[in-house]
């Protein structure tokens, strides 16, 4: 597990982040998805948050505070005690506190808001209520759900499959793993399954990231979003990678604390594997395989603080880049990874991917499915024809994409 000594402190990141003309995303426009996060969104979270743990009146007063800054107030600092992380927050939010939480950047605030939750219900304690994940129970439930046990049987199904089609309905698996993301499923229905997904793909470079993964290749990194039920395919796609020798090696990076409400941490990805190894047939086999993956170091768990800060990719730490650099490919899972890869800015949608993540430290695939404004690398007839449908395509769940930068 990294430390977090190699963070940048607030003007590098500042001077990191894209400046180019697209504007950055705000919740203040009404009626826009991010101001459906801050009016919707944020105060449900908070409610089930208070719902599912007996907290004390502590904690009460302390979410009751947070919802009305949330809804009529302006964006507070954090609490004197509250030691964490505290000075490095009011670096980064020097711009942004004492305004409107529609006023900043969303992707600044949204991080904000959770902090902010964390906070509130104690989990940096020191206290009873330390290190309990408030987001804990939903996890859990998903994760030992009829969907999940549906899912996992159905690897039985692969073995009739050539190799070839094996890789591309796990790669798929992986992808539309996404859709369970429990705060998208607080807004919306993201209905029982994909529908054509194929036809849903706004943009699919899944050819050119097979070919960067030759047997062979050294190692493959991947970036976690969600935990649960878009975990465990990531799990499944990372055996297969290591059992076939597409990957020596593989990193797998989570959050080093619960984030977004879905967010992957290590002890969702130790009762993802454990929900693998439990289960019967070709699910618990993978199951064993990663146990004794990580236990060998072919599979190696890593964290870092940044996966937990309000900034772009752009903005990565030295030692971060140093690591990523080092993958024969790095895949990045989920809408906010993605946001965070080329920017959470309103970009025209055939704005090059290549182009927004040149930065990046070597070869990178975006595996998302849609459910924000952010998008990018489409062709112009593909977002014509989007465009004109008269679908909310960019926030529905219902499209995905595959984008890779060589």
């Amino acid at each position: 597990m990294n430390e977090p000594d190699d963070m940048r402190d607030a003007d590098d990141m500042r001077d990191a982040r894209d400046t180019r003309d697209a504007p950055v995303i705000l919740g203040n426009p009404p009626g826009s998805f991010a101001w459906g996060v801050l009016v919707r969104r944020h105060p449900a979270l908070i409610e089930q948050v208070r719902g599912a743990f007996p907290y004390a009146p502590t904690q009460h007063r302390r979410l009751d505070a947070l919802l009305r800054e949330i809804t009529d107030g302006v964006i507070e600092p954090l609490a004197p005690g509250d030691d964490h992380d505290r000075a490095q927050w009011e670096e980064w939010g020097r711009e942004y506190v004492g305004r409107s939480w529609f006023d900043a950047p969303f992707l600044w605030v949204e991080s904000y808001f959770y902090r902010r939750l964390l906070s509130a219900v104690g989990y940096f304690g020191p206290g009873p209520w330390q290190g309990i994940d408030p987001f804990g129970p939903f996890k859990r439930a998903e994760l030992h759900g009829d969907a999940v046990a549906e899912e996992l049987a159905a690897l039985d199904d692969l073995g009739r499959l050539t190799s070839e089609e094996q890789a591309t309905a796990l790669l798929r698996g992986s992808l539309w793993g996404n859709r369970a993301d429990l705060g998208f499923r607080m807004d919306t229905d993201p209905g029982t399954g994909p529908g054509d997904a194929v036809s849903r793909l706004v943009s699919d470079d899944s050819a050119l990231l097979w070919s960067l993964l030759p047997m062979g290749s050294d190692s493959v990194h991947l970036i976690a979003d969600n935990a649960g039920r878009e975990l465990i395919p990531d799990l499944v796609l990372i055996d297969h990678l290591l059992t076939t020798g597409r990957a020596a090696r593989a990193v797998l990076y989570v959050k080093p604390h619960p984030y977004y409400v879905s967010d992957a941490t290590t002890a969702d990805l130790v009762d993802c594997v454990r929900r693998l190894g439990e289960a019967s047939g070709s699910a618990g086999e993978t199951g064993g395989r990663l146990r004794e993956a990580m236990g060998s170091g072919q599979l190696a768990v890593r964290t870092h603080e940044f996966f937990c800060a309000p900034f772009p990719y752009s903005a990565m730490p030295d030692g971060l880049r140093g690591e990523l650099a080092c993958a024969t490919l790095t895949l990045v899972k989920g809408d906010l990874n993605y946001r965070r890869l080329v920017g959470d800015r309103r970009w025209p949608g055939t704005t090059p991917f290549a182009e927004l993540t040149s930065y990046f430290p070597g070869p990178v695939a975006a595996l998302r499915t849609l459910k924000c404004d952010v998008v990018a690398g489409l062709d112009p007839d593909v977002l014509a024809n989007l465009e004109g449908g008269g679908q909310e395509w960019r926030t529905s769940g219902t499209h995905a994409l595959i984008q890779v930068k060589p």
